[in-house]
């Protein structure tokens, strides 16, 4: 099913016309997602992660999420204090979710910062209504920055838009037979749109669609439900659908009776099958290949080939060939502030000063202040001469194994 960008931050299946907002649920109880998208399945484009690193994972790739969605018991308050802690991660919306809501779970949810508190339920509040708040808020400060940086004068000169336009339209003519090799097995490996488009914010502050190749199954998420009402992690079912009958382990049946009983979700269970098919719903989510993940797309991802539609994004002029990173919305709306917000002032681009400089450093890592530090002097003092350095500096730092 064909996805396409309206309206800002929202995305609408064209077969169905119906507006979807992205979302990454966290919980260690599987049984609670399923519940959840069954709910939301005509609002949220939900994809489920059962840890805090899964999490964290996905942001590093850029995951377009619209809103986090995290239980406090399974780590949630941990992973919010990880993003509200790191400028990297900006100022993604944030929501606690608790086992049931309490002037307690709402002072803990404040002074983490997060931006709400919902009951894993959902039976109090509207959801919907407060990620509809969470998008417009992000586009009224993208507008007001826009408005402030425009003073700057952040056009792309002359020399830069030519060697734009003749080397990544070069590329993309020699490129043509592996777009469209690429193209046709993304249309035979599964179904669904060719590209993927994700909001960055560019030069100027302006907000526009980034194309990748599709890596991955548009109906993920109904994937995981089949999979899971399936019990496709069991080796025995039907030996396991009689202890659940049952509530007892094979121990507790030899005498009838349970050793050590639990109540949970307001039924009576064994505590070693409680376990048993916690362990069960954990293992189903380690598989050793994700099946969101199509088999031609961990290709794409492992050989960057599903970076190559952002020649077009060049092509269009929303970036430059060399230039300040593309950032995620979340990500850039903590770059508004007068120290910050000048490195929007010059081009977005593929490669940048801060790429090679973390090479020619020999950096394992660079933090987020010294990234936007180049950035600003980029944005303040790029020539001709400066981009074709880095343009020479970048092939060699193309064939390191470390992703910069």
């Amino acid at each position: 099913m064909e996805l396409t960008s309206t309206s800002p931050g929202m995305v609408v299946e064209t077969k169905s016309y119906m507006v979807q907002f992205r979302v990454m649920y966290m919980n260690a109880d599987l049984d609670e997602y399923i519940r959840f998208s069954e709910k939301y399945a005509e609002s949220l484009q939900a994809e489920y992660f059962a840890s805090k690193e899964m999490v964290l994972e996905a942001l590093k790739e850029n995951y377009p999420a619209d809103v986090i969605l995290a239980h406090s018991a399974s780590g949630g308050l941990e992973l919010l204090d990880i993003i509200r802690g790191s400028s990297g991660y900006g100022n993604i919306p944030f929501v606690l979710l608790v086992d049931r809501l309490s002037q307690e779970a709402i002072d803990v949810a404040k002074a983490k910062h997060a931006d709400d508190v919902f009951s894993v339920r959902f039976d109090d509040g509207d959801l919907i209504t407060r990620i509809k708040y969470f998008k417009k808020r992000q586009w009224y400060v993208a507008n007001k920055a826009s408005q402030k940086i425009a003073s700057q004068g952040n056009k792309t000169p002359l020399w830069k838009r030519a060697i734009d336009v003749i080397t990544t339209g070069s590329a993309v003519i020699l490129l043509l037979p592996v777009f469209l090799l690429v193209a046709l097995f993304i249309r035979l490996d599964s179904k669904g749109p060719v590209f993927y488009r994700s909001k960055r914010v560019g030069s100027g502050y302006k907000i526009f669609d980034l194309y990748k190749f599709r890596t991955m199954r548009t109906d993920a998420d109904q994937l995981i439900r089949k999979m899971a009402a399936l019990s496709m992690y069991n080796k025995n079912t039907e030996p396991v659908q009689q202890l659940e009958s049952r509530g007892l382990c094979d121990e507790c049946l030899a005498g009838n009776h349970c050793k050590s009983l639990l109540f949970h979700d307001g039924k009576e269970i064994c505590e070693k099958l409680y376990h048993f098919q916690k362990d069960q719903k954990a293992a189903f989510m380690k598989f050793q290949n994700d099946p969101r993940i199509t088999r031609f797309g961990q290709f794409l991802r492992n050989s960057s080939l599903d970076e190559l539609p952002q020649l077009i994004n060049i092509l269009k002029g929303d970036m430059s060939l060399v230039g300040n990173r593309p950032l995620p919305l979340y990500e850039a709306e903590k770059m508004t502030t007068d120290d910050k917000i000048l490195r929007f002032a010059g081009p977005a681009g593929l490669t940048g000063l801060w790429q090679v400089t973390k090479r020619g450093k020999g950096k394992a890592d660079m933090s987020e202040e010294e990234r936007t530090q180049l950035d600003i002097t980029y944005a303040k003092e790029f020539s001709f001469k400066m981009d074709m350095q880095i343009i020479l500096k970048t092939f060699p730092a193309l064939l390191q194994s470390e992703n910069v």
